[in-house]
């Protein structure tokens, strides 16, 4: 089965409620119907009723609640509560009842106080006008202190990883994480393996250098953060500093790192900055035709996720369900 399926299954075992900010875009609309077809979420779309149903006339959407941040009767409760989180911060009761009329901000708020298990935007917004409400109103899971984002990778040639499934970590969010941000995108990651792909993790910290075969302070940064990652979690299977063919090809791993519970072994890559692992999801997606599903943001207290603005219905189903999977945890 693959993985994609895997995780529909997983969704529709324990129904959640996910937000769609976007209901007045089209993708958004024919996804949210396949979506409820399929029972992978109960689902909220934003938006302007009569402009929901205009972009897609064609669609059915029954079982869909729709909702108008502008006329909504919690509008006032949303607000109270924001400015509360956010009056520390020089926020207004204005601003805050002006914000939450906002779908992005009412979506995030729906998450916050449990109104939605989930949210999943990004079709026409950035992952900055994304990310932004959620860090400042749903904010990190207790003991994290970085947010990070994922992909999960699954490869045609199963020859590495978890029968060729394999997260990658941090490919979208923060581009150059110092030891102990990286430290907690490597349990973020480790959890996201678990919750999502089903796998028991083997995180390699990945360089350019495998146990101090070079000397560089960016060598000595994925030291620190393999260190530090080790006193969070003890228990996890984690080494490093690891270069690529140290983590993943077995005879090179042991050659490299003998003894190592992960060289050779790895399904979790942990990459030093976002400049290389960017590039290396998409390198694996290109060139050995796997299948990336993400970003998925690690670390935040309820689930939120971004989609790519050219993103295909398929994926916004897709996002949905990892969305789905995750609130269950």
């Amino acid at each position: 089965m693959a993985l994609i399926d895997k995780i529909k299954a997983k969704a529709k075992s324990d129904v959640k409620h996910i937000v769609l900010p976007e209901g007045e875009e089209i993708r958004n609309v024919q996804a949210a119907a396949k979506i409820v077809k399929e029972g992978l979420a109960k689902l909220t779309l934003l938006g302007n009723p009569a402009k929901v149903r205009e972009v897609a006339p064609e669609v059915d959407l029954t079982g869909i609640e729709i909702i108008d941040p502008a006329t909504s009767e919690k509008c006032a409760q949303y607000a109270a509560t924001l400015y509360e989180l956010r009056k520390a911060k020089g926020m207004t009761e204005e601003q805050a009842a002006n914000l939450v009329k906002d779908p992005m901000y009412y979506g995030v708020m729906m998450v916050k106080m449990g109104d939605a298990d989930g949210l999943v935007s990004g079709a026409i917004h950035s992952t900055g006008d994304m990310l932004r409400p959620a860090l400042q109103i749903i904010k990190s899971k207790p003991g994290i202190k970085t947010v990070s984002s994922c992909f999960l990778m699954e490869c045609p040639d199963k020859t590495y990883g978890a029968d060729g499934v394999m997260v990658f970590a941090d490919c979208a969010v923060n581009i150059d994480p110092d030891a102990e941000q990286l430290a907690n995108i490597a349990l973020g990651a480790a959890d996201s393996a678990r919750s999502l792909a089903g796998i028991e993790p083997k995180v390699a910290m990945l360089s350019f250098s495998t146990k101090g075969s070079a000397k560089h302070d960016l060598v000595t940064k994925v030291q620190q953060a393999t260190a530090i990652a080790h006193e969070m979690a003890p228990d996890l299977l984690l080494d490093g500093e690891l270069q690529l063919d140290a983590a993943l090809v077995e005879k090179v791993g042991q050659l490299k790192s003998p003894g190592s519970p992960v060289a050779g072994k790895a399904n979790v890559l942990v990459f030093p900055g976002l400049e290389s692992g960017n590039i290396g999801y998409k390198l694996v997606q290109r060139l050995a035709g796997a299948e990336a599903y993400g970003p998925i943001l690690q670390g935040i207290a309820k689930p939120c996720n971004d989609l790519s603005r050219g993103c295909s219905v398929e994926d916004i189903v897709a996002t949905v369900a990892i969305t789905a999977a995750q609130a269950q945890g």
